[in-house]
């Protein structure tokens, strides 16, 4: 670039072109180059209307790529708030994706462990797994039951 700096739009822009940002992500990285508040609000305002950015598109985006990694929908909803995405537009993206949180958690389980375990701890530290997972406690109990019937 010349020897002019950068515009809020620029940066935005060149941010945009890598991947999506929720509307707060890309707020935080604006003010840590150092522009100013007023001009990142206006900013980011005229991206939404012009399609640029969109909290719902990048919370799809961002469902789809923790769904591939088997998490479930606990830790896929906190994830998105902690990048500032409302709790309805994280709920319509979820439901968007419609996915069978029992047969993730069984693949993610199953995946990761070749039993049930044999003793109270083993079974402990898979149902914790879970749970860290993202995985609520019915959907833990399914996997528990039935992740490894496919092996048997």
């Amino acid at each position: 670039m010349s020897t002019q700096e950068a515009t809020p739009r620029d940066d935005a822009i060149r941010l945009l072109a890598r991947r999506d940002y929720s509307r707060s992500e890309l707020m935080s990285r604006l003010a840590a180059r150092g522009h100013a508040p007023d001009d990142i609000a206006s900013l980011l305002d005229a991206l939404a209307d012009e399609g640029l950015q969109s909290d719902a598109r990048f919370a799809e985006q961002f469902v789809r790529s923790r769904l591939s990694r088997g998490q479930g929908a606990m830790k896929i909803r906190a994830e998105l708030g902690a990048r500032g995405v409302t709790d309805e537009v994280a709920r319509e993206a979820l439901e968007g994706e419609a996915p069978d949180w029992h047969r993730l958690a069984c693949e993610a389980l199953a995946k990761r462990f070749d039993s049930p375990g044999h003793d109270p701890r083993e079974r402990a530290k898979r149902e914790r797994f879970l749970a860290s997972r993202g995985f609520d406690f019915e959907q833990v109990r399914h996997a528990m039951a039935h992740a490894w019937e496919n092996a048997r």
